[in-house]
């Protein structure tokens, strides 16, 4: 589990918009009021089971996590009702807000689709040798999922809508409490990183009551 230091996490964060995509022209926050941002979800609504999870796209642990335990939570349990499962994105630097930036330039249809290969491909966009290399990165994965370059780039540069996250963010890290990553809620009671067959012995418990 990849841990947060609360100070640090904090300075990152608020230093992430001062240096927006690198590569791009900057453009300067409005007084505008914040943009309305929330959490992407997977799976009925209405399931006896919820579970959030809190990941970073530059968590490698996250990235294990969601090449295995993930895949099959879904395949499972998400896909055929049982649980609905919601994601609270985490950022431990930069990278992991432009990588949450290029992940909801697409909206709702494309969100998960774009974490699947976030993480899929984590190693590879986030060893970029400068900020810029990152950048290119992750616009060759957004448009492996078709989304054009001058959405993307006002996505990067969008600001008001990376300080809304990024203050969503720490509202809800410290709410919760968090520590670490991937940590995850189920039905509110908080878990560590867990390899799937404890996570399914968990969710049965929850189901069977």
């Amino acid at each position: 589990m990849t841990k947060l230091n609360r100070r640090a996490m904090i300075a990152l964060a608020a230093a992430a918009t001062a240096a927006m995509t690198p590569a791009l022209a900057q453009e300067t926050a409005t007084e505008a009021a914040a943009p309305a941002v929330g959490d992407f979800s997977l799976g009925s609504p209405d399931a006896k089971v919820k579970i959030v999870e809190y990941a970073s796209f530059t968590c490698p642990h996250c990235a294990n996590f969601h090449a295995t335990t993930f895949k099959e939570l879904k395949r499972d349990y998400i896909d055929t009702g049982k649980v609905h499962f919601t994601l609270r994105e985490v950022y431990f630097d930069r990278y992991g807000l432009w990588a949450a930036l290029i992940a909801r330039c697409g909206g709702e249809m494309k969100y998960f689709g774009i974490q699947d290969m976030l993480f899929d491909k984590q190693k590879e966009w986030a060893a970029g040798e400068s900020p810029q290399q990152v950048v290119e990165n992750l616009k060759t994965i957004g448009r492996a999922a078709g989304l054009e370059d001058a959405a993307m780039d006002a996505c990067l540069n969008d600001v008001p809508k990376a300080e809304a996250l990024i203050k969503q963010f720490q509202t809800n890290f410290e709410a919760d409490g968090v520590q670490g990553t991937p940590t995850l809620f189920i039905n509110g009671t908080k878990h560590s990183n867990m390899a799937y067959a404890d996570l399914k012995a968990i969710l049965e418990a929850e189901l069977a009551k």
